[in-house]
């Protein structure tokens, strides 16, 4: 399956898509007003510890002050089983801490932190306070995991005896060279950022992650990876002379696009990127799906809608439920939706049935570079997985709070409104001694009380014994009036 990576070049924003087979798969968005901060290292200060959570928040200098806990102080390596330390023990209220941050600060949350730094490269992570070799587990060949191994611990304890690596999956099929020039990269890095803490004040950046554009070279490309297409020429250039250096087997893979329609509207991501925000995704056999993304949760409802099948009711279950799985996990990494998902597939009476569609879903997720785990089928026949969550989802990124409803997803009725005003107008009367009342509202619901309600109008200006005029005020929003005693 051919693979391609479209970067959009704007003027305050960097948007990256991973194409495959022709279809989006992933998008990352970068804006200069609002960087994702995974992977920045700061200098911090501790402005409250908290031993009932075993954890402390720390002052970044960002909006909100972030929560590092006493897991993310302790290396796991050698530490199994053993009790963490309480959190006053390590910390104390005005300490400078050296952390890194683990995930973006999303909706009230503030950023999750840690004390173990690790700084990627091509193939290689290092790990500065942890003295450990390992591979990554998403190298399955148990041959070339033997194998990666075997050369790192040779070459670790030549460059850096004191500190830890972990081959990354990029680095299956890498070269001794390849890794020792990954290595030594690191190191001349790590230098530069370790004398950089020596005189960063607290509150300050001390290294930050890589500009969009050139990230994509350390995390999105792989072997499959045919072209990266950038449609800013002086971008593309850049990125050509960093992959000469950092990651050259790219140099040639990187080209400029210079086609006259925008390189997202080309290829067709613009389009999935709008139907990405969308609560509802429609299946190729006529049933849907349902997203609805909480702060705690996301929950996904499988609907068969339109489709009836051909022969019988479970066949239409089935075919559904087996669609509607590999579009659930496209869409998970399309809209970078993580954390818990719940999943209620149209329910089905065979167990075989539900084992091939939880295969499907497997199967699916698997390519998903994102950790993913997803469980069987509960007792309430729903399926509960997760999926590691360390950036915003592209709803939070793109999106905000409807400001008619108040982000509820949903806004009152018309005729909720008319019985609101009409207790408005009972309770200003109680208060005020006007002469009449002016109501201004949303057109539909001065329509509404100049018909369907007016019988009811009609009635309140008897019982009060003052006149009720309205007016139509087109810029109000349909919850949105106001009632002026005159």
């Amino acid at each position: 399956m051919s693979t391609e990576i479209l970067v959009n070049i704007g003027t305050q924003e960097t948007r990256v898509a991973l194409v495959e087979g022709g279809a989006t798969q992933e998008i990352y968005v970068q804006r200069a007003a609002r960087h994702g901060l995974v992977g920045n290292i700061y200098k911090g200060t501790v402005v409250r510890v908290l031993p009932g959570m075993q954890a402390a928040f720390v002052d970044l200098g960002l909006d909100r002050t972030a929560f590092l806990h006493v897991a993310d102080m302790i290396a796991s390596e050698g530490n199994a089983g053993v009790p963490l330390p309480p959190v006053e023990k390590l910390l104390h209220e005005g300490q400078e801490v050296l952390v890194q941050i683990l995930k973006d600060p999303m909706g009230s949350k503030g950023a999750r932190l840690t004390t173990l730094l690790s700084i990627p490269s091509r193939f290689l992570v290092l790990m500065p306070f942890e003295k450990h070799v390992g591979v990554s587990a998403r190298i399955e060949d148990e041959g070339e995991r033997a194998r990666l191994k075997a050369i790192l611990e040779v070459i670790v304890p030549e460059l850096s005896p004191n500190w830890g690596v972990i081959a990354r999956t990029a680095a299956e099929g890498a070269d001794e060279h390849g890794l020792r020039q990954d290595l030594n990269f690191l190191t001349r890095l790590w230098g530069s950022v370790n004398q950089q803490t020596q005189f960063a004040k607290p509150g300050h950046l001390v290294h930050g992650d890589l500009p969009l554009s050139m990230r994509i070279l350390r995390d999105l490309l792989g072997t499959t990876v045919e072209r990266i297409r950038i449609d800013n020429a002086e971008e593309a250039r850049r990125v050509q002379q960093f992959a000469k250096v950092f990651v050259p087997a790219a140099a040639s893979k990187i080209e400029p696009y210079q086609g006259h329609a925008p390189i997202f509207d080309m290829y067709g991501v613009e389009d999935e990127l709008n139907r990405a925000l969308d609560r509802k995704v429609d299946l190729k056999s006529g049933g849907h799906l349902i997203i609805d993304q909480t702060e705690a949760m996301t929950t996904i409802d499988v609907n068969t809608g339109a489709f009836t099948g051909h022969r019988n009711l479970e066949e239409t279950i089935l075919k559904t439920n087996l669609e509607a799985a590999a579009s659930i996990a496209r869409q998970l990494r399309l809209r970078n939706l993580g954390g818990i998902i719940i999943i209620d597939f149209i329910d089905m009476k065979s167990e075989e049935h539900r084992a091939q569609v939880l295969r499907t879903l497997e199967k699916d997720v698997a390519r998903d570079s994102a950790r993913t785990h997803v469980y069987p089928f509960s007792p309430l026949g729903l399926v509960e997985m997760t999926r590691k969550r360390t950036r915003e989802s592209l709803g939070h990124i793109l999106c905000e709070p409807c400001s008619a409803c108040d982000g509820r997803g949903v806004v009152k009725t018309v005729e909720t409104i008319c019985h609101e005003i009409a207790r408005e107008v009972q309770r200003a009367a109680r208060m005020y001694d006007p002469k009449a009342f002016l109501v201004l509202a949303h057109p539909k619901v001065i329509e509404r009380l100049q018909e369907e309600q007016s019988g009811g109008l009609a009635e309140l200006e008897a019982q009060l014994k003052r006149p009720i005029k309205l007016q139509a005020e087109t810029h109000y929003s349909q919850e949105t009036f106001d009632v002026v005693p005159v």
